[in-house]
């Protein structure tokens, strides 16, 4: 039953005396000042230290400010909290987060670095002098809509019309006249990743395998040509490095967790070193959590696991905790596994979807950020022949499935098999032309990064088809 709480109630009423377990509320997350991702982030992380449990978070959206318009543009989400306070209390708790991480009120509405406000209650209303739930604004404000729709769309605000569900005030606003588009962060020197941007730039990500098994290019990424090759794949445009000590071609032998690391480790030193590559992004190829763990503390920015947590136990639960942006791969089984499991009898792309959704939910359990998540269709993973060939035509469809949308996807179609059987090419070196047209179609699909070998190529084809479809 709803409480009703007026402008003095009693302490009672206030639930500031009575204690019930845990109850579940929502939080706006909103900053527009400094670095605004991180102080979001860290606004999660003190909620959390105070016994305030962040379930779940919502994408982060970019917005203009609104009410007061001279200002910066906002970064705006919502996340679901687990609490035993009562609205009140929590109301002070956050306002303390908000006074502790240097909030100063000058302007109403105006630029801060972090601003908190309880939306939702469970089912309760509060009509306080400090407090009103639910929030007056949330009707009127996409940047309060569209986060809370990706977290309870089918939850009504007002209890007392329970008809009314959060997607219908969010279909009931009129259209901007840019729509808003989600923000991954990747790295302070890389621009984020927006995935609802019509003209977005895709980003090149360049593979440097240091494996002497990799289908292909397993050994040629030496000490004495990785400078030069790295040099050349800079030029070439790539804006992000995936570095693998792994191979997950089929029938490759497994190295030990140690052997992997140390294969992956100077490089990734090596690139921080270079004046060069100051301004990439290090991504590590890796279903190790202790691989991963080491990658980052020597500058990696992004954890990318073929197998999205499934292959360590530990993976998911140290992505939560290192808080980079990860790349949550469909695969089936393991490398040694994946080529016989392929069978999709209820579609290919539905349970693609449903798998992936599987593994979001999992991660944001373990405490991933959703805005940190990127997502990659798995070409060559559990999918034979024609099955990539049906994933890339339908690309599109996958990136809107409910639950999936405004995720950004990455594409990693560059010299696989598929292309060879269509094209007669037996080497996978000589895949380039193939490999060129599954970028432009991954690129039309709606791909914000594709994984490359060849990486001065495919930088000229994403250029053609970012002026083509991304304009």
């Amino acid at each position: 039953m709803d409480r009703q709480f007026s402008g003095s109630p009693p302490r009672e009423a206030c639930g500031c005396a009575q204690r019930r377990g845990k109850r579940t509320a929502y939080i706006a997350l909103g900053s527009n000042v400094g670095d605004r991702i991180s102080m979001i982030e860290q606004a999660c992380k003190e909620m959390d230290l105070r016994g305030t449990k962040v379930k779940r978070t919502s994408s982060l959206w970019e917005t203009e400010p609104m009410y007061v318009l001279d200002q910066d543009r906002f970064v705006n989400g919502a996340c679901e909290v687990e609490t035993d306070l009562e609205p009140l209390p929590l109301l002070d708790q956050l306002q303390d987060i908000e006074k502790s991480m240097g909030r100063r009120k000058l302007i109403d509405k105006g630029p801060r670095n972090i601003d908190l406000d309880i939306l939702l209650y469970e089912d309760e209303k509060v009509d306080h002098e400090r407090l009103k739930i639910p929030h007056i604004g949330i009707p009127e404000r996409e940047f309060v809509l569209r986060p809370l729709a990706e977290l309870i769309p089918h939850k009504p605000i007002d209890s007392s019309r329970p008809w009314k569900l959060i997607q219908d005030y969010l279909n009931e606003l009129p259209s901007a006249p840019e729509p808003l588009s989600t923000i991954t962060p990747i790295c302070p020197s890389v621009e984020p990743l927006n995935a609802l941007k019509p003209t977005r730039k895709t980003q090149v990500m360049a593979i440097l395998n240091i494996t002497p098994d990799s289908f292909s290019d397993g050994g040629i990424h030496t000490p004495d040509s990785l400078r030069d090759t790295v040099l050349a794949y800079v030029r070439g445009g790539a804006t992000i490095f995936d570095i693998g000590g792994q191979s997950t071609a089929p029938g490759t032998l497994e190295v030990s967790a140690q052997e992997e690391t140390d294969r992956v480790l100077p490089v990734i030193e090596l690139l921080r070193s270079l004046p060069e590559t100051r301004n990439v992004a290090i991504s590590v190829d890796t279903y190790r959590a202790s691989v991963a763990e080491a990658a980052v503390k020597a500058g990696a920015d992004i954890i990318n696991d073929v197998s999205a947590g499934l292959m360590d136990p530990d993976m998911l639960a140290t992505m939560a905790r290192l808080g980079k942006t990860v790349c949550l791969m469909h695969m089936r089984g393991n490398p040694s596994t994946m080529s016989k499991l392929n069978d999709y009898p209820n579609g290919l792309i539905p349970t693609i979807a449903r798998e992936l959704l599987e593994r979001v939910a999992a991660a944001e359990a373990a405490g991933v950020r959703r805005w940190r998540i990127i997502l990659d269709p798995g070409l060559g993973f559990a999918k034979i022949g024609e099955q990539n060939l049906q994933l890339l035509r339908h690309f599109d469809e996958l990136r809107t499935w409910p639950g999936l949308e405004g995720l950004p996807w990455l594409v990693g179609s560059s010299r696989k098999s598929f292309i060879g059987k269509v094209t007669g090419v037996p080497k996978p070196m000589d895949r380039v032309f193939g490999t060129a047209a599954t970028v432009a179609a991954a690129v039309q699909g709606g791909a914000d990064i594709v994984r490359v070998h060849d990486v001065v190529e495919m930088g000229q084809v994403v250029k053609m088809a970012d002026a083509i479809w991304r304009y």
